[in-house]
């Protein structure tokens, strides 16, 4: 499978970047969506290191897009954006994070307890069956990964609208080697840090009914970022694409953004 699709028509200037980490293809609705309006570059991430994803993604740029590219990250996706966006700062014209995790470790609580606030005595069992398997290395399979993630997907929601058929090609492999390098960059306190070596303007877009908590964005992109600012959507949670009451809102804000 190619690490890469594109949509719509040339120029290739907006880059989509999947969450998970290992979700490739999730935001595939959000890419055919904006295709109608200009060229959308869907990036799919197959490598097993952060450093791996930089320069894949830095390839992905050079072969499919003319830039400088506008980055849209979403969850995780966000993350690796930043980061990219600190690295490689000429190829990045805007940064945009839809729905990031929080940047400060301090937060990361506030996540479980939203979820577990939501959750049916069965979501419960559910979720402490799947987390009881995605956290033994090498004995799981994406279709756990898969079926946490719809899980998360209902939960996380205010109203979801009916999902559509799935295109996410879900990789164990990668969630398994990503996250743990991720979370320990968080903790270290050096993912925040990344923004002080960003240049172009940075908007994050989130919903105040996600579970990962606006504030863990606001606070430490405030400070750093010499250009930032945010967008909230109301009635709206982690997945603004599906959310009855916030997807047309959604993509009012996004599109201008992409423009500017």
């Amino acid at each position: 499978m190619s690490n890469y699709k594109t949509y719509g028509t040339a120029p290739y200037q907006v880059l989509l970047i999947h969450g998970g980490p290992g979700a490739a293809g999730e935001m595939a609705p959000v890419a055919e969506r904006l295709s109608g309006e200009t060229g959308v570059v869907e990036a799919y991430q197959t490598k097993r290191t952060i450093d791996e994803l930089l320069t894949e993604l830095d390839d992905i740029i050079d072969k499919a897009c003319d830039s400088p590219v506008t980055l849209c990250g979403y969850s995780w996706g966000a993350w690796l954006s930043y980061i990219y966006s600190a690295t490689y700062p000429d190829k990045v014209r805007k940064l945009i994070l839809i729905s990031s995790g929080p940047f400060y470790e301090h937060y990361a609580p506030e996540i479980a307890a939203a979820r577990r606030s939501r959750m049916s005595e069965e979501d419960k069992l559910a979720h402490d069956r799947l987390v009881s398997k995605l956290n033994r290395n090498g004995t799981t399979k994406s279709d756990d990964l898969r079926d946490f993630g719809r899980l998360m997907t209902q939960i996380d929601s205010y109203a979801p609208l009916p999902l559509e058929a799935d295109s996410m090609n879900v990789d164990m492999e990668i969630y398994q080697r990503i996250w743990p390098e991720a979370s320990s960059l968080r903790a270290s306190g050096k993912l925040a840090e990344y923004g002080t070596s960003i240049s172009c303007p940075v908007v994050a877009i989130h919903g105040t009914y996600d579970p990962h908590p606006y504030q863990g964005v606001i606070e430490p992109l405030s400070g750093r970022v010499k250009d930032f600012k945010y967008i909230l959507l109301e009635k709206c949670g982690h997945t603004p694409w599906i959310e009855r009451y916030a997807r047309d809102r959604f993509y009012e804000v996004l599109l201008p953004e992409l423009e500017k």
